[in-house]
Formats: structure tokens, sequence, C-alpha cells
């Protein structure tokens, strides 16, 4: 996991970071399928025309959040937003079916089992739209969802794409938590360097390794460890006390 310092939230940040290194480094552009939710900055990230091996997949708890927040209205809550959360419901209950697959078995299973419930939800959200007045909150919630229901579903035909990005929200919150009694980082380049303990505290965890432990060891014996071989370090890489995993 990488996490990137950044002076701020404009288009330009996610571009240098996707956008590779030209000589003297032999770093291409990113390619692949970037999961996001709908936030302006990525359009120019994600643009074809620029970027035509990039592909959008839009996060559907974020649509899904859209009628959460009508739900929650109280009496007045929408009908709508009611049986949208039953249907995002019916799509995650089958969804999370598929967390052992590998990803062939996942999109073969998300043809069955998802896609027609996906289909469903889309014609009934165009005829729900029919009926709501302009410039609600219903309108809008639905209007998330149809517009970028392309990306939205992406996911179905392609099995390493997950259905939204909650996994990487967990993976930021602790953060996000701890800058509102941090407020500071004191400088651009300390927002760097927390940005580096970051990612590699984070990453360790993800590989089932104990941070303190993967730290204490790596910075014990960094000094003498050849530059060359710095990647055996990492924390996918990392055995204590020397050596590298090779898997």
């Amino acid at each position: 996991m990488i996490y990137e310092f950044c002076t701020g939230r404009g288009a330009q940040h996610p571009l240098a970071f996707l956008g590779g290194k030209g000589p003297p480094y032999a770093e291409p552009a990113w390619r692949g399928t970037l999961l996001t939710d709908q936030y302006a900055a990525y359009n120019a990230v994600l643009d074809a025309r620029a970027f035509p091996e990039r592909h959008a997949a839009a996060c559907a708890a974020h649509a899904r959040r859209k009628f959460d927040e009508i739900s929650r209205g109280g009496p007045s809550a929408s009908e709508v937003a009611t049986e949208a959360l039953q249907r995002f419901a019916r799509i995650y209950h089958a969804e999370g079916s598929l967390t052992e697959m590998d990803a062939g078995q996942r999109r073969e299973a998300r043809q069955r089992l998802t896609r027609p419930l996906w289909d469903e939800l889309q014609v009934w959200l165009g005829l729900q739209r029919g009926l709501v007045l302009d410039n609600t909150k219903t309108a809008q919630a639905i209007d998330y969802s149809l517009k970028a229901w392309p990306a939205l579903t992406r996911h179905l035909d392609n099995g390493e794409v997950a259905i939204d990005n909650n996994l990487i929200e967990q993976q930021i919150k602790p953060w996000k938590l701890g800058a509102k009694n941090w407020l500071f980082v004191g400088s651009e380049l300390a927002g760097q360097r927390a940005a580096v303990v970051m990612s590699l505290v984070q990453s360790a965890k993800l590989c089932r390794v104990e941070p303190w432990a993967y730290l204490r060891d790596v910075l014990a014996r960094i000094h003498t460890h050849p530059n060359s071989r710095i990647d055996e370090l990492l924390p996918h890489r990392w055995q204590p006390g020397g050596g590298a995993r090779t898997d």
C-alpha cells in the first residue's frame, strides 16, 4: 500500500502520481482500472483521450450512501431510497459469497449472480427518475448512479476489481482520525516522510507482519544492507534477521 502526501486536492496530484517518469527513469505511466468515488479531480486522470489504457470503476458504496442519507430523514424519507437500499443489500449479499474466489471464478459468478441484479436496478432507477422531481435529493441520488453506470458496473467484467473502495477507506481512516489530533505535519518534507512511514506500516499489516517488529528490525540493519538489495526489506519480502521471502 502506498500513501502519497499532497498539498491540495487538485487533479495535478493524482496526474503526477500516476503519470510515470521519463528519462533517466524507465517508469511508464500507470495503466489499468482505477476505482474511485466520483470526485471531479479524477476526471483528468481517467481521460480516455489522454490515457486510453486506463479505465474508471466507481464505488458502489458511495452510490448506496446517497440513498442511505435520504433514508435517515425520518418519516418523510423517500420510499425510493428505502427500496434502493434493499436492492443494494441483495447485490452485496450475493457479492459476499464471492470473497474466497480467484479473479476468474469471481467474474463468472458475477455474470450469473449479480449482473441480473444490477440490470434490474438500472431499469428500476430509470423508471423512478421519471417519477421524481428534479433538484430533489432523491433525483440527485438516482442521477449519481445512472450517470456513472459503466464505471459503477465495471467490476462485473473484471474479477480483480472490487465492488467498492471500502477497504481503502478503512486503511485511510486511522490517519484521518489522527490528523484531527496532529493537525499539522510541520512541513511538506515532514508530510512526505509521514506518508512513507504510513505506507510501510499499513503494508506490513496487509502482509500480516507485526509493524513494530518489522520497523525495529529494518532500522537496526538498514545501514549495513546493500543498496542494490533494498527491496528485500520491503514488508512483502522481509524476513526477521536477514534474508527475504521469495513467494
